[in-house]
């Protein structure tokens, strides 16, 4: 393990429980794995893939974190590839020719190209050691990415019911750990949780007023640093990026409405230092590792607190201080009503509902923030007081200690 730790991955030492991870999994056992962003959750199944015989399938939601993921191992010597939407036929065929050669070690799908015909037939002659599982809350209605297609990965326990399963995610509440456990039949396994604190993150709420001209001074500031800025819609980040420019700040917008070369050429631009800000929907950022962002904001009220802790855990990856400021206005929360009002689904209404109300209760609460989000996720923090947040800094001593999510 530490042989291949080195020669293949460049580190001496492995980070908290990525050696008990990866021994489980090669001892053959089920884990379910919560690792904070920038916890190394990538290496706990890359690096099995290199000691296991044959191949490790890692069902990933995002062609581009699958992108950056195989580019990374390639650099690393190690053999990977994807299939998604994004290949041609022959470059399709290229790869299947490769995994039927042995020539491959990690193969990375989308989980939609599990109900492609033929494909699972295809799987079938693979000889597959271990299933990742990658960004495992979408495969739960609680989750807040709920992708429907996960609960197809269930087939893939069917065709190889003797493999290790290994789920990894960053942000999963209690509910959305018993649903990944159910959906994917996990009986004889190990839960590994790592601490969700990061304590090198300032957390702060500030009243939506003046926005951009609050935006702009911060960043005058802090011109030297390097952040993104989440915006609820497209036109909004295109806006507040084209607003940026004019006010000399090197700035760029990343949505999914940009051209895919667009989007590649503006995160390239961020990842190398081009551009000192990114104004982003929640299209950017899952898989990003840029270890030197100082700062995020987000400019609108994300829709529940998984998807806002996600974003703030791009902030700070080298460990040192960061900055997460969040505009916060019930106008906003009235959007998100709108919106939640037009599912479909009653019980989607229904989650959506609740995620959007415990926002609202973060950002409105009048105690330590780091303490909140840690009891969301279902951990305890000792201290009433962090020290590091707004409301720990304006309101002392606090008073309540206790949410009731």
């Amino acid at each position: 393990m530490h042989e291949t730790l080195k020669k293949h991955f460049g580190f001496n030492e492995f980070l908290p429980l990525q050696k008990d991870i990866i021994q489980n999994i090669i001892n053959g056992k089920d884990a379910l794995v919560l690792l904070p962003t920038g916890g190394g959750k990538s290496l706990c199944y890359q690096l099995p893939a290199m000691l296991l015989p044959g191949i490790t399938l890692v069902v990933s939601p995002l062609i581009s974190l699958m992108k950056d993921q195989v580019s990374g191992l390639e650099d690393s010597e190690i053999p990977a590839a994807y299939l998604n939407s994004s290949l041609g036929v022959r470059e399709e065929r290229a790869i299947k020719e490769r995994l039927k050669n042995g020539e491959l070690k990690l193969l990375y799908v989308a989980p939609e190209r599990l109900l492609r015909e033929g494909f699972m037939d295809f799987l079938s002659t693979l000889p597959v050691s271990l299933l990742a599982v990658d960004e495992a809350h979408c495969i739960s209605e609680w989750g807040h990415d709920f992708r429907p297609e996960y609960r197809k990965i269930s087939l893939v326990r069917g065709l190889f019911p003797n493999i290790p399963v290994v789920a990894l995610t960053a942000t999963a509440t209690i509910k959305v750990r018993a649903d990944i456990v159910r959906q994917l039949a996990f009986t004889d396994f190990k839960l590994f949780c790592g601490s969700f604190d990061r304590k090198n993150l300032h957390y702060s709420i500030r009243p939506k007023q003046n926005t951009y001209e609050e935006i702009l001074s911060y960043i005058e500031d802090h011109a030297e640093q390097s952040g993104i800025i989440y915006c609820h819609s497209r036109a909004s980040a295109d806006r507040i990026a084209k607003d940026l420019l004019a006010d000399g700040i090197s700035a760029c917008a990343y949505h999914a409405g940009l051209p895919q070369k667009e989007r590649e050429k503006n995160q390239n631009l961020f990842m190398s230092g081009g551009v000192q800000v990114v104004t982003a929907t929640i299209a950017f950022g899952m898989g990003i590792d840029k270890s030197n962002v100082r700062f995020v904001i987000h400019h609108d009220l994300p829709k529940n607190i998984e998807g806002y802790y996600q974003e703030t855990g791009r902030a700070g990856r080298d460990g040192k201080p960061a900055e997460c400021i969040l505009f916060f206005s019930y106008g906003d929360k009235m959007k998100h009503e709108f919106f939640i009002s037009k599912k479909a689904d009653p019980e989607q209404i229904r989650i959506a509902e609740q995620q959007l109300e415990a926002m609202v209760t973060y950002c409105t609460a009048n105690f330590c923030r780091r303490k909140m989000l840690l009891q969301y996720f279902g951990e305890q923090y000792q201290k009433n007081n962090c020290g590091a947040c707004d409301a720990c800094m304006n309101f002392s001593p606090v008073i309540q200690t206790q949410v009731k999510w």
